[in-house]
């Protein structure tokens, strides 16, 4: 027999990998999570698959900015939606990756990593994403020692300290206006010029203590227990030189893991799954949710809550189609 490596508790719940599940769930981080508990409330047959429980969760040190929560660890955040799910009994697959994803008629197959094939009424992708990185020496070893990816997340934690702000464009203007109120002095270092909106330019200039480095690359992380700086080449002057700071914020976009719909729903030019207002992607019955989709804001509390709205709508969904079916 399959070792089915499921993980649910209150009641023996099995991986049926024969019958037809009303809903799958590719991904469990917060828009997982929270999708499986309003489907399983819903009473549909829920399942989860994933190759990491708590996605993302786990590269966040600490969360101030989810409701209910003055300050907790991002894997400990996670273990507490695992435990809710636990106690519904919604099975999860784990260790496992979703290799194929076809829409065959009106229902979807899933071939999954050890080579069988699910099949599911409705799907959710959950696969969320990862912070575009410098790939520099130093960067990760001083990953949440000073080098943040995400400044709504982080920027209280710079008070009073220099953060230096890799990037140019919407994405670094934007981190260097929510880190104005924090930080006491703030560097943008830029490889090229800027391409952020001219209406985020303007804001930049009320910040007084914010200063620009363009056409200089940063090369390294320097550091010891913390960050203490970077190295950076001047491509105009042609030198190298060394800024010291205690924080790193880079803020050059981020990769959507969302191969497995490539060819099938509709992507943008970032390889963001575009969805509609209910979470629905261009194929019917087939959901996306979280930071793998076109929304901008990348926040846990936001992810939460569109897999909320995947699960309504996808009950909706099944409501109306599978009845005219029958």
């Amino acid at each position: 027999m399959f070792d089915f490596n499921v993980e649910t508790t209150k009641e023996s719940s099995v991986f049926d990998e024969t019958g037809l599940w009303d809903f799958l769930i590719i991904g469990s981080g917060p828009a997982g999570f929270n999708a499986a508990l309003y489907a399983k409330r819903k009473g549909l047959s829920v399942g989860i698959l994933t190759d990491e429980i708590g996605g993302q969760l786990h590269n966040t040190t600490t969360v101030d900015n989810y409701l209910g929560y003055s300050l907790i660890d991002g894997a400990d955040l996670s273990a507490k939606f695992l435990d809710h799910i636990n106690t519904l009994a919604i099975p999860i697959l784990k260790n496992i990756r979703v290799t194929k994803l076809k829409k065959d008629n009106q229902d979807f197959e899933l071939g999954i990593s050890d080579g069988r094939t699910l099949k599911a009424k409705t799907v959710l992708i959950a696969t969320g994403g990862l912070p575009r990185k410098l790939d520099i020496p130093g960067e990760e070893a001083y990953a949440n020692r000073g080098v943040s990816y995400c400044a709504t997340c982080d920027a209280p934690f710079y008070k009073d300290k220099h953060v230096i702000v890799a990037g140019g464009g919407n994405s670094a203007a934007e981190g260097v206006i929510d880190l104005a109120a924090w930080a006491n002095k703030i560097t943008v270092v830029h490889r090229s010029q800027w391409r952020a909106d001219e209406i985020l330019l303007e804001k930049l200039k009320d910040i007084p203590q914010l200063s620009v480095h363009l056409e200089t690359e940063i090369k390294a992380v320097l550091g010891d227990k913390r960050m203490t700086g970077v190295a950076v080449y001047d491509k105009l002057k042609k030198k190298t030189y060394e800024i010291a700071a205690e924080g790193l914020l880079i803020e050059i976009g981020n990769v959507p893991n969302s191969n497995l719909v490539f060819g099938l729903a509709k992507t943008n030019d970032k390889g963001e799954i575009i969805v509609g207002a209910n979470q629905m992607t261009s194929v019917a019955g087939l959901f996306a949710a979280g930071d793998v989709t076109t929304q901008p804001d990348k926040q846990i509390i936001i992810s939460t809550a569109e897999g909320a709205k995947a699960a309504l709508a996808a009950n909706q969904y099944l409501n109306k189609t599978y009845k005219e079916r029958r």
